[in-house]
């Protein structure tokens, strides 16, 4: 990384120079480029020189530290440099690494009941309350797009999260999530392991992925459930295949089909954009074995452990002492603060 920064330190001096000398032969394509590329590195380049100042501070400090009277505004000033000294690292590292435009976009999640019978039902339940808390807490907007679910006991549930960055927060939850704890039904006091998938996708708009209708298959069929009105009456539920992916999803959520075949579009354009960014992204890191993974859905990630008050995220190896914290949704971004920091390393790792 020191090796790069000084890499963009020449070249920011040599398009500086550039630029402020003879530019009549320059053509104002060219122009634009060299603008542009002293801008990108002027993002990186005076941090950088504010972060050798910095160091230069502290080394001071330190040596002020051996001064018996020096020593105690020394430390002072050492705590709020070190603070500033991360702060500037962080900066450094953000302009560093290559832009994911998905990340600001909203999300889809979708989470799953895997093994574990009723429990992992329930425990689908908690972790899409969980989710709910969180984006409440950070001011998004989640709604519910597809459920599938007995009472408190969910099968399955898709839900929509809008606000900015929200991908960017939740793209580290996808994968198996695994609770250990005794079931409410359990009359010995025995601890059972449950599990559920969770697959958090960037929310496409029609700009990112454009779907011909001549690509689809609208099928549609009576609602399934437990009864009601509107259950097994009307041909309400939706179908859609996207025929040159074979990507099939269904909807049966609302009374009306039109409301069902919008919900089942948005739920497909998210799966396609994910599909094709995660092709690109799978094409980039090829070469290097990624600690927090590639986010896929078979990937354990996390253990929720009842009886000792523990959240494990196994992927960075970092535990946390705080499950009903977590599942109210406050202390959850502790975990995903550690796994960013986490797959920024490993984006920076890559670039050497």
């Amino acid at each position: 990384i020191h090796n790069k920064l000084q890499f963009l330190q020449k070249k920011y001096t040599d398009l500086a120079q550039q630029l402020s000398g003879d530019i009549s032969q320059l053509d104002r394509q060219e122009m634009a480029r060299l603008s542009k590329e002293l801008s990108d590195a002027s993002n990186v380049v005076e941090p950088y020189k504010r972060l050798l100042e910095q160091y230069s501070e502290l080394i001071e400090l330190q040596q002020m530290l051996n001064t018996p009277s020096l020593r105690s505004m020394a430390q002072e000033e050492r705590e709020v440099l070190l603070g500033s000294i991360a702060a500037t690292e962080q900066e450094i590292i953000s302009a560093l690494l290559p832009k994911d435009s998905a990340e600001q976009a909203g999300a889809i999640l979708e989470i799953r009941a895997g093994t574990g019978g009723d429990e992992a039902s329930l425990f689908c339940g908690d972790l899409l309350q969980m989710y709910e808390k969180y984006a409440l807490l950070r001011g998004w907007k989640f709604s519910t797009v597809s459920m599938i679910n007995d009472g408190e006991r969910v099968r399955e549930a898709i839900a929509q999260v809008s606000g900015r960055g929200v991908f960017g927060k939740l793209m580290f939850e996808s994968g198996v999530h695994r609770v250990q704890r005794v079931p409410a039904t359990e009359t010995q006091g025995r601890i059972h392991t449950s599990t559920a998938t969770v697959a958090v996708l960037p929310q496409a708009t029609h700009v990112h992925v454009d779907i011909k209708e001549s690509d689809l298959r609208i099928d549609v069929f009576r609602a399934s459930g437990k009864g009601g009105q509107h259950v097994n009456t009307t041909d309400s539920a939706v179908r859609v295949t996207h025929l040159p992916s074979g990507v099939v999803v269904e909807n049966q959520q609302e009374r009306s089909q039109i409301q069902n075949k919008e919900k089942a579009l948005l739920i497909l354009r998210a799966r396609l954009y994910e599909r094709e960014r995660q092709r690109l992204a799978n094409e980039r890191r090829a070469s290097r074995n990624k600690l927090i993974g590639s986010g896929d859905r078979s990937e354990k990630c996390r253990t929720y452990n009842y009886a000792q008050n523990r959240v494990t995220d196994h992927r960075i190896n970092f535990s946390l002492y705080d499950i009903e914290g977590f599942m109210n949704g406050t202390a959850l971004q502790l975990v995903i603060d550690q796994l960013r920091i986490q797959h920024d390393l490993d984006e920076l790792a890559s670039m050497e």
